[in-house]
């Protein structure tokens, strides 16, 4: 099934969901005439488009939000605050080709920041699904949900089988390993069990974790994953700064729990190009995740020799 076709089901069960768009129809172009009006184009405009779906929270609808993700998170950014999270409106923002989904764009269309800024509004959830199939499976929850969410768009076809059922603040634990654990979420969580599957192959035990909602994150799992394997590695397509490491770094500090974290994030902008590109570049394919964490823990095994 697809995006769309899930959405229009939800929106039949649900006459309070209201989907609206900057102009960002890709995922939803056959929406304006299923739905009449209960769908709702701004154009490129994405502070009213915020602005408006404020409005009609207040009136009690469920707006789902549409627009690239950089703009939704960057450009509405007060708006989404000062609107949406202050006032605390089941407001369900859906940002399009988010990290390295946005492939060949330059920097100024790349939203490898968002999860950090949007997380940092009191009361906002984050969803960043894997593949098209953990959206749909997720989909449901979040818009029932009376919290504002950012949804971090992917509807590329599953990479890995899914067989633990979505919960908002569960992960999913695709590997189980007591040596090496990878927390991973989205676009990477592929990749991340391929790497698994290379450092298998290497002798290594490896945990995969794939963090579906960030916030709320799944505390007992990251914590586990620091307890019960020697090196912590965040792989995620997004600054390492505000996103999963620092998520994972601020937890382990409020626990005072001590474990040894490699991350696997972006220091800056990446290099546009198309996907596979991308990931060879900047070192995020699977054989390359395999050799930085396997560089790492040759590195440890000989300090502590």
């Amino acid at each position: 099934m697809t995006y769309e076709d899930h959405l229009f089901d939800l929106c039949q069960r649900d006459d309070r969901l209201v989907v609206m768009t900057a102009e960002n129809r890709a995922a939803i172009r056959g929406l304006p005439d299923r739905l009449g009006d209960r769908f709702v184009d701004t154009g490129i405009a994405e502070m009213t488009l915020v602005g408006a779906a404020a409005g009609l929270a207040l009136r009690g609808r469920v707006p789902v939000v549409h627009a690239l993700a950089t703009f939704l998170t960057l450009r509405a950014y007060e708006f989404v605050r000062t609107d949406v999270g202050i006032a605390g409106l089941p407001v369900k923002l859906v940002g399009y080709v988010p990290g390295f989904l946005s492939e060949a764009n330059g920097p100024t269309h790349q939203a490898i920041e968002d999860i950090g800024v949007m997380r940092q509004i009191p009361g906002m959830r984050v969803f960043a699904p894997s593949c098209n199939d953990e959206l749909l499976a997720g989909l449901g929850d979040v818009l029932a949900d009376p919290h504002p969410w950012y949804i971090r768009f992917n509807d590329k076809p599953a990479r890995v089988e899914h067989t633990d059922g979505f919960a908002i603040g569960r992960a999913e634990t695709l590997r189980d390993g007591d040596e090496i654990a990878l927390l991973v979420h989205g676009t990477l969580v592929g990749q991340a069990v391929a790497a698994a599957e290379e450092l298998e192959r290497a002798g290594r035990s490896v945990r995969v974790v794939n963090l579906r909602t960030l916030p709320p994150l799944d505390i007992a799992a990251v914590l586990a994953a620091a307890r019960e394997t020697a090196l912590v590695v965040t792989v995620e397509d997004h600054l390492n700064t505000g996103g999963l490491l620092s998520q994972v770094c601020e937890l382990l500090v409020r626990e005072q729990t001590a474990a040894e974290v490699l991350p696997l994030g972006l220091d800056t902008w990446f290099r546009p190009a198309l996907l596979a590109d991308i990931l060879r570049y900047e070192g995020f394919t699977a054989e390359a995740i395999a050799d930085r964490v396997m560089t790492r823990w040759h590195a440890r095994k000989a300090t502590h020799a």
